[in-house]
């Protein structure tokens, strides 16, 4: 049986709103009967799209712009984690906008030795091309106002410079006389003495040029910085327990048979810390101790090396777990210093561990099978291997160290004393079960009533 129910004929507090009507009208309390002025002047008015967003889902527009958050976020998380040294040892930090360049011409050695190859050579061609050209120009310059130009063929005439008719042969005579050639057909006469100046002038520029760019290219050549690429380190870097204590590992070895003299290692820590002043240091260098009190960071590296950062009460990582690791954003630069033993010239070789090179639970293999002798396998200097190492901190490690030892030497204790009190009482059983106790008060009860008696 179906009812049908005419709309209009009802009251017009019972009509249902049209969707333009919904979409238009918007919902307030002033709006509801029965409510006092005064709460509705205090309620906050609230539209009716505003009211069906709140469950339904997230517009297009919306999305697209938490997706654009998101990619901006992690754009700048990339920027962040960026190396602030290489694995191979170069700097990644650029110096801009530096008003006063003069201090680098007044160390014009140095900063030739530091330019790339191709500008070095360049510049030092361009030393040698300018020089020949420009007192070529000078020499055609002096034959042409003396008009010896015009004259070459002149057996009668007496030339500054002979056989010089023109800029080319003027340019041959400028290298032959530079580079001490002499072919012995052009040459300068005592018909003028600004021939000879200038022949004094250009020798003395040529062996200024001779003495800093042959200089400069010796240098550049025997730089150490060339050897420091057969100095090399483990790609990761392990943290593991070793003599009982937590570690951070990473290994060092020489590919040369000539080694390194007085090598030193050291390492810092990169990483942004904000003071308790509120001041932001962004990138803080803190060192990390690898036994420069005990002498361990002298190394005779004749071998691959593990070096080992103990982490005790004065490291950064004393608080640091293996999930507060996943957390952390620093970089660990490691310096290795040495003397090249072929050049007597110091070496520097450099890397970097991030916090995600950083492996906990693993430890690094030996790389020297010393049943086949003192034969190093550089094959194995990567290798690592499983070990036990709870995630905890060193500081958490500690304190369960000491609690432990507090309720073992606590456990002692109670131990020696109930020991000691079982053998007091065993003692006298053994006395009463011998006797030993009623001769004794015998003895003193028949001294005492002898003692009366006198």
């Amino acid at each position: 049986m179906s009812v049908s129910i005419n709309t209009e004929d009802l009251p017009t507090r019972y009509h249902r709103p049209s969707r333009s009507e919904q979409a238009s009208t918007k919902w307030h309390p002033g709006s509801v009967a029965g409510i006092p002025n005064s709460f509705r002047s205090k309620t906050p008015t609230l539209s009716i799209n505003s009211v069906q967003t709140f469950g339904s889902e997230k517009t297009p527009n919306q999305r697209c712009k938490l997706i654009g958050d998101d990619r901006q976020l992690l754009n700048s998380a990339n920027k962040q984690r960026q190396r602030y040294v290489t694995k191979d040892g170069k700097c990644r930090v650029n110096l801009g906008k530096i008003e006063d360049r003069s201090r680098f011409l007044s160390d014009i050695f140095t900063t030739m030795v530091d330019l790339k190859y191709r500008w070095f050579l360049f510049i030092f061609m361009m030393c040698y091309v300018v020089t020949w050209v420009l007192f070529a120009g000078i020499y055609f310059l002096d034959a042409w106002l003396r008009d010896d130009v015009n004259h070459t063929s002149d057996p009668k005439w007496r030339p500054c410079v002979e056989n010089i008719d023109s800029f080319l042969s003027a340019l041959l005579f400028s290298i032959e006389s530079q580079r001490t050639i002499g072919y012995g057909y052009r040459m300068v006469t005592s018909n003028c003495s600004e021939g000879v100046i200038l022949i004094m002038a250009q020798s003395i520029i040529g062996s200024m040029i001779d003495a800093l760019m042959v200089g400069c290219m010796f240098v550049k050549i025997s730089r150490p910085k060339k050897r420091a690429q057969t100095l090399i380190f483990s790609k990761s870097s392990v943290i593991s327990h070793r003599d009982e204590e937590l570690c951070l590992m990473f290994r060092i070895g020489d590919l040369r048979d000539s080694h390194m003299v007085d090598a030193k290692v050291r390492a810092k820590l990169i990483k942004s810390r904000q003071t308790k002043e509120g001041e932001f240091i962004p990138l803080e260098q803190s060192e990390l101790n690898l036994g420069y009190d005990t002498g361990e960071d002298r190394l005779f590296l004749v071998e691959p090396q593990i070096i080992c950062h103990t982490i005790n009460e004065s490291s950064p990582f004393w608080d640091m777990s293996a999930e507060g690791l996943k957390r952390e954003q620093f970089e660990i630069i490691v310096i290795l210093e040495g003397i090249v033993e072929a050049t007597g010239m110091t070496c520097q070789a450099r890397t970097s561990y991030k916090d995600d090179e950083i492996v906990w639970v693993t430890a690094l293999s030996p790389a020297c099978p010393w049943r086949r002798g003192f034969r190093v396998d550089y094959s194995r200097f990567e290798k690592t291997f499983d070990v036990q190492t709870p995630p905890s901190s060193a500081r958490e490690m500690q304190a369960l160290k000491d609690m432990e030892r507090n309720e073992m030497s606590a456990l002692s204790l109670y131990w020696d004393h109930m020991g000691h009190t079982c053998t007091s009482t065993d003692l006298e059983h053994r006395l009463s079960r011998a006797g030993i106790g009623d001769i004794t008060e015998e003895k003193s009860t028949g001294t005492i009533d002898s003692d009366f008696e006198v």
